[in-house]
């Protein structure tokens, strides 16, 4: 059992902030692989029902992040990495995509907007505010999805994201990765600002596959951290 405190939420927790913190703690390693998720702890843990929970736990095991087992129930899943690089690629063309088009439809408005809520970011980098610099994050790549003005990618693209969404999280917590996520941006909004769609999934598959490398490397170092077991 990992000695880490696990995070203590307020009774009557949403279903959405239960699997963002249950997703957190796999992807951190505070849930290890094969720990099984019990309804009856969790639903003591976050004050709620055991109906929330399950829903909790559907979530969780569509995203990869947890599975049934026989005669355990729901158990943490094992994260693969050739699971978290098919992810990430898919990942990828679905951004370039988004944003090649984002380019050449966004209106003067929304892209003014884009570019003001990237230059506010500017001051969480300094601060080292990483949930700040993330909770921007998803605001940043939603205001593109939204840009691209084609209502079926933006639902693709953002199925997707919320599969990957603790991964991405996880990646802020790399020394150096926040100054280096805001240089990436940088490059895709002066693409989009410039109306150049090709330079624009250019910048963005290259920062896509950024994050699928700091993710992998945060998830690797977390693996190393865990305790072995001995025989």
């Amino acid at each position: 059992m990992m000695q880490q405190k696990r995070a203590l939420l307020r009774a009557g927790t949403t279903v959405d902030e239960m699997i963002r913190t249950l997703a957190d703690d796999i992807v951190n390693g505070i849930l290890p692989p094969g720990e099984k998720l019990d309804e009856l702890g969790l639903a003591d843990r976050f004050g709620v029902s055991r109906t929330p929970v399950r829903e909790a736990l559907g979530q969780l095991s569509a995203m990869g992040l947890a599975e049934r087992r026989p005669n355990r129930g729901c158990v943490v899943a094992i994260i693969t990495d050739q699971r978290l690089t098919d992810m990430f690629e898919a990942m990828a063309e679905l951004e370039s995509a988004c944003a090649r088009l984002a380019a050449l439809r966004m209106s003067a408005g929304e892209r003014r907007a884009l570019d003001a809520l990237h230059q506010s970011a500017a001051t969480l980098v300094h601060d080292g505010a990483q949930d700040a610099y993330s909770s921007f994050n998803l605001q940043f790549h939603g205001l593109i999805y939204e840009g691209c003005h084609s209502s079926y990618l933006r639902d693709l693209v953002s199925t997707t994201r919320s599969r990957l969404a603790p991964f991405r999280r996880a990646q802020f917590r790399m020394l150096g990765r926040l100054r280096k996520s805001w240089e990436e941006h940088d490059a895709i909004v002066t693409a989009i600002l410039r109306g150049d769609g090709e330079a624009a999934a250019i910048a963005t598959r290259a920062h896509v596959i950024t994050v699928s490398a700091a993710s992998a490397a945060f998830v690797s170092d977390t693996r190393t951290s865990l305790p072995q077991e001995t025989p």
